[in-house]
């Protein structure tokens, strides 16, 4: 499939994922593979920046006011044809932070109530409000996200949703608002955000998981109660950190040295090798075993991404997981 047209299938992808898949990292890449692709993307956080600036090589948080990320302009070629300014995109890519506070001075400041909103905020009579209407803070940004995505302002927008546990609670809450009020513009804003979730031209989620048993679980129970309280459209599962598949590994390290003429290891280093060959052996299992699964109990398309045998994540590993990405991608019918 052409990388182009997939990011511009929805206005708004929602990455939701359970903790620790790296559903961050997964917003980065896919942020960075639609830059790639020439796309104006504009990323979204939610309450603060999180780990997002470290991916784009930012040492600082950013907050509510919109920063650039990665520049777009097209990349210089060397004669043999290799990039030689990697940092620069085709596209560009920015980013901000969305919060309820924020979202409702906003709001009102639009209504002619600006003055009024700032007291509002200050004296905590948010917090009253959020604890008489339960959804009311995740609506307030979903609001501000459905007109974000009206006002045009980026080809894409990704939402770096919170982790599966809340995600639901979080995609649900503008449905629920819509259902129990009776009309005026809280309703309003609640339907409109739900017409904006249930429009597959308009928005769409993305699922990240890790080979693994409970992560699995967790994103086959969520992508069913998506699409049953949301009507959001799925787009494919990204498996995350998934190992290289390595054959052999059932050769003892001595007869495999001398098979191939190099010195062989002493007792204790062939020892090691062994422990590491077995526990990479069933890794292996253990993945196989959960993506057979996945495959049987979701069927999604999949796009599967490598594990990054690195002490940390940063720009580096951003763009390498964006390439895995785009061949992902590519090989969906």
């Amino acid at each position: 499939m052409d990388v182009s047209a997939f990011c511009r299938q929805s206005n708004v992808v929602v990455v939701v994922g359970k903790g620790g898949v790296g559903k961050t990292t997964v917003t980065a890449a896919l942020a960075r593979t639609a830059a790639e692709a020439g796309l104006d993307v504009l990323v979204l956080a939610l309450d603060d920046s999180g780990g997002l600036p470290a991916l784009f090589g930012r040492d600082e948080p950013f907050g509510y006011t919109e920063v650039v990320l990665v520049e777009g302009a097209p990349p210089a070629a060397s004669p043999d044809g290799r990039r030689d300014r990697p940092g620069l995109v085709p596209g560009r890519i920015r980013g901000r932070v969305l919060t309820p506070d924020a979202a409702l001075l906003e709001y009102l400041a639009d209504h002619g109530l600006g003055r009024v909103s700032r007291r509002l905020v200050q004296s905590g009579a948010l917090d009253v409000v959020a604890t008489a209407i339960p959804g009311v803070r995740e609506m307030l940004v979903l609001a501000r996200l459905k007109q974000i995505e009206r006002d045009g302002v980026a080809d894409l927008i990704i939402l770096d949703a919170p982790a599966t546990g809340h995600a639901v609670t979080f995609l649900t809450s503008s449905g629920g608002l819509a259902d129990a009020a009776r009309g005026g513009p809280l309703r309003s804003q609640a339907e409109q955000v739900v017409e904006m979730l249930s429009d597959p031209a308009r928005c769409q989620v993305l699922l990240v998981t890790a080979p693994e048993e409970t992560p699995v679980n967790e994103v086959v129970e969520t992508a069913y109660r998506l699409e049953d309280e949301v009507g959001t459209r799925l787009g494919p599962v990204v498996v995350n950190g998934c190992y290289p598949v390595i054959d052999h590994l059932d050769a003892d390290p001595i007869a495999a040295a001398r098979a191939a003429g190099v010195a062989e290891p002493s007792p204790s280093d062939a020892r090691r090798i062994h422990e590491a060959a077995h526990f990479r052996s069933r890794r292996q299992a253990v993945e196989r075993h959960q993506l057979e699964r996945l495959a049987t109990e979701l069927p999604l398309p999949r796009v599967v991404l490598p594990y990054l045998f690195t002490a940390g994540v940063g720009p580096a590993e951003v763009v390498s997981l964006a390439a895995s990405l785009t061949a992902g991608i590519e090989a969906l019918a």
